[in-house]
């Protein structure tokens, strides 16, 4: 049984990475049933193994996984993982009149308008969205430098810089990554994710370049947490990037003991700031 004050039936929304799987093992581990709408060509197949029910669906298939939870008796419903953005100008991706609806129905296209009108619909079904750090508090950001090297007097620099640039362009809901170099800002990540602008920002520094990704100030922790991950490093040992500085307590570290090693590895600072 689970825990006193946690749902026993958990519907969760599954994007791409390992983020929705952490979340099934811990949730399977407290004895609550999970039921996934995994997104086609984003969640891992490896869902199957962990959660007790699967159904696959398009991104515009709203009616669809809609119902798949209500016939499941689902109330409680987490977001976990990115969807990926081009789908929201994919003409042949199959969408039915429920998607077309509440995207007519929008102010604009920026994420947290996006997830605020996933968060209102599911409500009007009877459904609840819930923290998606639920049952994830152990892989918050610890506070401090993880690496062996900590970060010189110049990167010190350019991460109070990023910082600053990066609550601002979260502020305005642009994205939570900023790639510096010297004071100057060498990209700015927007739809394409952290990863593609980690590498667009790395091209133009060339080497040495300080990547920060901060929490929106006025974050939503239902969705749009900000995560890294082997990946996140991977992407910087491309580019020969220098330091990942990320917001203490606000930010997803997935599998910690990889990201450092490979960090380490590669001469990488990661400071939690």
């Amino acid at each position: 049984m689970p825990a006193p004050g946690l749902p026993s039936v958990i519907g969760l929304i599954a994007g791409n990475g390992r983020f929705p799987l952490l979340f099934a093992e811990a949730a399977r581990r407290q004895g609550i049933k999970v039921i996934v709408a995994a997104s086609k060509g984003d969640a891992s197949l490896f869902i199957h193994f962990i959660a007790d029910e699967v159904r696959w669906f398009s991104p515009g298939q709203f009616s669809d996984f809609f119902a798949f939870f209500r016939q499941r008796g689902v109330k409680f419903v987490l977001m976990a993982g990115q969807i990926n953005p081009d789908v929201l100008f994919n003409k042949h991706m199959p969408a039915d009149t429920e998607y077309k609806a509440l995207f007519a129905a929008l102010a604009d296209r920026r994420c947290d308008t996006i997830f605020s009108a996933m968060a209102d619909r599911l409500k009007a079904e009877g459904m609840e969205l819930l923290d998606s750090t639920l049952l994830l508090k152990e892989y918050l950001a610890p506070r401090g430098t993880l690496t062996r090297r900590a970060p010189g007097v110049t990167e010190l620099a350019d991460i109070e810089f990023g910082r600053e640039i990066a609550k601002y362009i979260g502020g305005i809901d642009i994205g939570q990554t900023v790639v510096v170099r010297g004071k100057a800002i060498c990209a700015i990540e927007a739809m394409e994710g952290t990863d593609r602008c980690i590498l667009r920002g790395g091209r133009i520094a060339r080497e040495g370049a300080v990547v920060v990704k901060m929490s929106k100030p006025k974050q939503d922790s239902r969705f749009d947490v900000p995560v890294i991950g082997p990946r996140t490093v991977q992407m910087m040992v491309r580019c020969r990037a220098a330091v990942l500085a990320v917001e203490a307590g606000k930010t997803l570290v997935i599998d910690r003991d990889k990201v450092v090693a490979l960090a380490n590895k590669n001469n990488i600072s990661l400071v939690c700031a």
